[in-house]
């Protein structure tokens, strides 16, 4: 039969170095918001009468003492166990049998829940700034080059006319989405499940209400052992930092090959390069190999965590790993957001190159078998074939897509279609034109100048609505520490 209740043997040195080892050093990370979820628990407890004043005043004083410890200097141990175990055991040392009034109606658990929310929900505010604040660099830097004129390209290929801007704009909507993302990750992490006890409540906790209150969360997590096990908001919250890191790596690829001299698109300014210490000529863009490897290792966090979660209910692996997995994705994918916002904003653009490689090229392939269909009243894969039969031969002949003639048409129509189309007198330099052909995208989000210029201030607004959004959020957090401390400090005076 199962021995039931506590060992009274000290922990196995195995266990110390793999497992509270492990905790301990996500200690650092929790030391703050499990002193502001110590507080808030205390004086819950203490306005409903479960603590007495006295030792109410006591542990709220010490509480208050350890708030302003940095977390290094605090002794955490892994001998003792866990960071909660060893602030108990601190605690005890300093006011006796008064610490144990912190374990009234409260499981380790929950301290350690209400903690992580309280940590992430800091982190967040710091990752939808930075992250709306690169949707707002990304669309500013595109609006300066709505008449930037490139090959758009797919699968590295010239593909179509179009503009550097309007490249540059996709990234600027990808960067929004993400903020969205990350504000709904927000709505999930600033609810309480605080007053949760272990599983089914506590008979000690008046309003849940109370906890969520102090700690200005939005509110509390309707069912208590839900509370205490979810983790499927963790899941969105690493989906989307890693949609954001994935979209900026996408950029940092495309930016790495037209930096290089081959392409000579852009140049990345000198501080986010790093030059080689053997070869003289090399200026790498080191700051591009960070984001990417970043996107790697968030994509790899994010799949370590979905195959961590895949366990009965009610365990404490999946939430022990993250308390340290989760904030330093999140950590990572502020720093490389910010990064990628400086490249950003730092580009040089060597448009003159762009437009020579565009000119250079036969990108406009489509609107020349989209006219000749429409002019020569013939189905659109005649037309393509008749093009494309076009194009291989200026190809071969060291000729440019701008160089197509009418008569060139007319010779691929006689080989393909045994007539001609009767464009052999017919001027076409028109419709070859690539800027002309990108004026023309006058569609809804095409890449005209104006619209392009019209969907970059769009963004920019878009992008500063979201800061104002979450700086009053930021706002009222630090609004509802502030009063948390004061309350705490008035009670531990008595």
């Amino acid at each position: 039969m199962t021995v039931a209740g506590p060992t009274d043997d000290a922990p196995a040195a195995t266990l110390i170095e793999s497992g509270f080892a492990l905790e301990i050093a996500d200690a650092e990370l929790l030391h703050v918001p499990l002193t502001l979820a110590d507080l808030a628990h205390v004086l819950d407890l203490r306005e409903h009468g479960i603590i007495p004043r006295g030792p109410a005043a006591r542990l709220l004083g010490l509480l208050l003492e350890v708030h302003d410890v940095p977390a290094r200097e605090f002794p955490y141990d892994p001998r003792l166990g866990d960071p909660y175990n060893c602030r108990e055991r601190y605690f005890i040392g300093r006011i006796g049998d008064d610490a144990g009034w912190l374990h009234a109606g409260r499981p380790r658990r929950e301290a350690a829940r209400v903690a992580l929310r309280l940590l992430l929900r800091g982190q967040l505010v710091d990752l939808i700034t930075a992250a709306s604040s690169f949707a707002d660099q990304t669309a500013r830097v595109a609006g300066d080059h709505v008449s930037t004129y490139m090959a758009d390209q797919t699968y590295l290929q010239q593909a179509q006319p179009s503009t550097f801007g309007h490249y540059l704009m996709s990234f600027a909507y990808s960067g929004l989405r993400d903020t969205e993302r990350l504000f709904d990750c927000l709505d999930w992490v600033n609810l309480s499940p605080g007053g949760a006890g272990c599983v089914n409540g506590s008979r000690l906790v008046m309003d849940r209400n109370s906890v969520a209150g102090l700690l200005g969360f939005d509110g509390f997590i309707e069912h208590t052992r839900d509370a205490m096990w979810q983790v499927d908001g963790l899941i969105d919250l690493l989906a989307a930092a890693v949609s954001l890191v994935s979209q900026e790596s996408k950029l940092a690829e495309d930016l790495e090959i037209w930096d290089s001299q081959e392409f000579g698109y852009i140049d990345l300014a000198g501080p986010y390069t790093r030059a080689s210490v053997l070869m003289p000529q090399k200026r790498n863009p080191y700051s591009l190999a960070i984001v990417r490897g970043a996107s790697g290792i968030l994509i790899g966090r994010l799949a370590g965590f979905l195959a961590l979660i895949k366990t009965p209910s009610a365990r404490s692996d999946n939430l022990i790993y993250a308390q340290g997995e989760v904030p330093r994705a999140l950590e990572l994918a502020l720093r490389v957001t910010r990064l990628m916002s400086d490249v950003v904003a730092t580009l040089e653009v060597h448009s003159e190159r762009m437009l020579e490689e565009l000119e250079r090229g036969f990108s406009q392939a489509t609107d020349l078998a989209e006219w000749v269909m429409m002019e020569c009243h013939v189905d659109y894969r005649t037309a393509y074939q008749v093009v494309g039969r076009t194009v291989r031969t200026a190809s071969q002949r060291g000729l440019r897509g701008m160089d197509i003639t009418g008569a060139m048409l007319d010779e691929s129509a006689q080989a393909l279609l045994g007539h001609e189309l009767g464009l052999g007198v017919r001027d076409i330099a028109e419709v070859l034109e690539p800027r002309a052909i990108v004026a023309a995208r006058k569609v809804a989000g095409g890449a005209a100048p104006e619209l392009t210029r019209e969907m970059s201030a769009s963004c920019r607004s878009q992008a500063n609505s979201w800061r104002l959004r979450i700086r009053a959020r930021a706002d009222a957090f630090r609004k509802a520490e502030a009063q948390l401390l004061l309350q705490a400090r008035q009670a531990s005076d008595g």
